[in-house]
């Protein structure tokens, strides 16, 4: 169950969280477009009939956490996980850890609105990576390092001065392009501040 009153309580948290809870969308906000919805206890992120970029952002904003996430990918499968992120219609400021295809830098991280590519991991570590199965996805932050997991195998770590500086939402992205369809569930946080 999402406990939507502990997110805002200040100082140490050191309990995980769902931040989904498997029945509807409630701690979150729909930006653009495409579908976002719940099917059978699972959070489906799907294109719609404009094929734009979309995002699925917590309400709550974090700074240092670690995260864990499921996800399985249909058809093309392009996403990804964002940080310490804010989202404007379908412009969003924050780093995302990529969900991709095979040969696709899952795993790595990217500046959206930015500088790009920060880090890709090396191309021997997408083996990790099963495609249309479920893969789990572990992202820690604390200051200015980030650090991403794909099934318990390390993708990229990284310190970064300007992440450091940032706070914000959770967020999950569908790509643009259209065709897309990624499946979401167990989508946890720990509080590391």
């Amino acid at each position: 169950m999402v406990l939507a009153g502990l997110f805002t309580i200040a100082g140490s948290f050191a309990q995980t969280t769902d931040l989904f809870n498997g029945k509807d969308l409630t701690g979150w906000e729909i930006y653009g477009t495409e579908k976002w919805y719940v099917r059978k206890g699972l959070l489906v992120s799907e294109s719609g009939p404009d094929a734009g970029y979309g995002y699925l952002g917590t309400k709550a904003s974090f700074k240092n956490f670690e995260l864990t996430v499921e996800f399985k990918q249909e058809k093309d499968g392009n996403s990804g996980v964002f940080i310490r992120s804010s989202i404007e219609g379908t412009k969003v400021t924050g780093w995302q850890a990529e969900v991709a295809p095979p040969g696709k830098n899952t795993g790595g991280i990217y500046e959206s609105y930015g500088r790009g590519w920060l880090i890709k991991p090396d191309p021997e570590k997408d083996k990790a990576l099963k495609y249309g199965k479920w893969n789990k996805m572990k992202i820690r932050v604390v200051d200015d390092k980030i650090t991403t997991w794909l099934n318990g195998t390390e993708m990229v770590s990284l310190t970064d001065e300007k992440i450091g500086k940032a706070e914000g939402s959770i967020a999950l992205q569908i790509h643009d392009g259209g065709g897309i369809k990624v499946y979401w569930r167990n989508i946890k946080v720990e509080r590391l501040d």
